[in-house]
């Protein structure tokens, strides 16, 4: 994994009740170029205000966010250039998109870039191709599926060639077939190099899919390591609601049952297991 560190957290406060209580509690965090980080913690731990920090939306009230290496600007002209950056997709796609159609949805960003419409329109069109939404581009975003309306957000982004990519519950409130399509787009982004920042309750696909899981817990870091090293540390998971996979938890099971060799290669899925049992 490559080491340089595209976003950090330095002692960051943030408070959205003028310092009364703190969503960020002295956040210190690293986060590498490239990596597949899954964050996780219960509800008002700090994973999404943190998001917003991140790109640029809430500015912390002390400490600060680095963004490779320099601390993140509050201009108008830095906060766009941050932005062209670090996207976000947020957990509603409805509190995203807001244009008449999609065509137009996923034009607005670029063009606020200063790009040609020609370049523009190929950018779109080779977004939309690539995400498969090609076949509703003139539909009306609001007649979207939840599950479209996920893949315009994340489009939205894309189309800007952002160097991170932050998903907050990006299967939130989504049915098994379009959770399936949005874990395909988050594959495609990761194998492009993006480093993806992703909120997610779900321990079986953090544990399958990250490079590191950040626990969250009162607004700071609890724990951030391998998957291997944080689902086997029972304590942490406990504090942050959360219990080990199912896969290792199987996978123990039948260890102690001797139907598996404990000295086998630990398994990070149920197909994998699977194929371990024979």
């Amino acid at each position: 994994m490559n080491e340089e560190i595209i976003l950090e957290a330095k002692q960051v406060y943030f408070s959205y009740d003028d310092d009364e209580n703190y969503s960020l509690n002295g956040l210190d965090l690293k986060l590498k170029k490239g990596s597949k980080v899954a964050f996780m913690g219960a509800n008002g731990s700090g994973k999404s205000t943190f998001f917003l920090c991140c790109n640029g939306i809430c500015r912390p009230g002390r400490g600060e966010i680095l963004f490779q290496g320099k601390p993140v600007g509050y201009t108008k002209k830095e906060l766009l250039d941050l932005r062209r950056k670090v996207g976000i997709v947020f957990q509603d796609p409805d509190n995203q998109l807001f244009s008449a159609s999609v065509k137009q949805e996923i034009s607005f960003g670029i063009l606020n870039l200063g790009v040609t419409e020609a370049e523009a329109e190929k950018e779109v069109n080779q977004v939309m191709d690539y995400l498969e939404i090609t076949p509703f581009r003139e539909r009306p975003v609001h007649a979207l599926s939840g599950g479209q309306k996920k893949q315009v957000s994340i489009a939205d982004i894309l189309v800007m060639h952002p160097e991170v990519i932050i998903l907050d519950e990006p299967a939130a409130a989504l049915d098994p077939k379009h959770t399936k399509l949005v874990n395909e787009i988050v594959e495609k982004m990761t194998e492009r190099g993006i480093t993806v920042l992703m909120a997610t309750h779900d321990i079986d696909y953090a544990f399958a899919w990250a490079d590191e899981i950040v626990l969250m817990h009162e607004g700071r870091v609890l724990r951030q390591g391998s998957p291997a090293v944080i689902c086997r540390d029972k304590e942490a998971l406990a504090m942050t609601n959360l219990e080990e996979p199912a896969v290792l938890r199987l996978f123990d099971r039948l260890c102690r049952r001797g139907i598996l060799d404990k000295g086998a290669k630990t398994p990070c899925t149920l197909e994998e297991l699977e194929c371990l049992i024979g």
